[in-house]
């Protein structure tokens, strides 16, 4: 399946490295952002099946940028995947109350936990607070 991935993040590093990874597994990278402000306009102007949002932006925090998504989508809420290098307990209530689909450590992203994050959101409609820790 065709998926179309925004990423943001503000680690430049990350971003090239996320983007090999994705593109490699067949995830096309249609764009990144380093700012909720950028990322905003950018998941406006290219609508990705999915989005992934660092928790820590900076000064920002992701959990905000996944609400104001979430506000952004049109008749179907897009798909927010958080991903950090924190552990996800280090955050599990933020988590739990954020309507991101899932939490994916930056470790174990690939474009198989993405798919796999996609399919049970499709199967079972389930978002907000779900894990993907164990879907690596």
């Amino acid at each position: 399946m065709a998926v179309q991935c925004l990423i943001v993040d503000d680690n430049d590093q990350f971003l090239a490295a996320a983007c090999e990874l994705l593109e490699r597994e067949e995830i096309t990278v249609v764009g990144v952002a380093s700012t909720s402000a950028e990322a905003l306009r950018r998941f406006d102007e290219l609508r990705p099946d999915v989005t992934l949002v660092d928790i820590k932006l900076g000064e920002e925090l992701g959990f905000e940028l996944a609400r104001r998504l979430a506000a952004a989508g049109s008749a179907e809420p897009p798909v927010v995947i958080l991903i950090s290098t924190y552990a996800e307990r280090d955050f599990s209530d933020m988590i739990a109350s954020c309507p991101a689909a899932a939490f994916l450590p930056k470790s174990g992203l690939s474009g198989s936990a993405i798919r796999a994050i996609l399919g049970a959101r499709n199967a079972d409609g389930e978002r907000g607070g779900a894990s993907a820790a164990q879907e690596k």
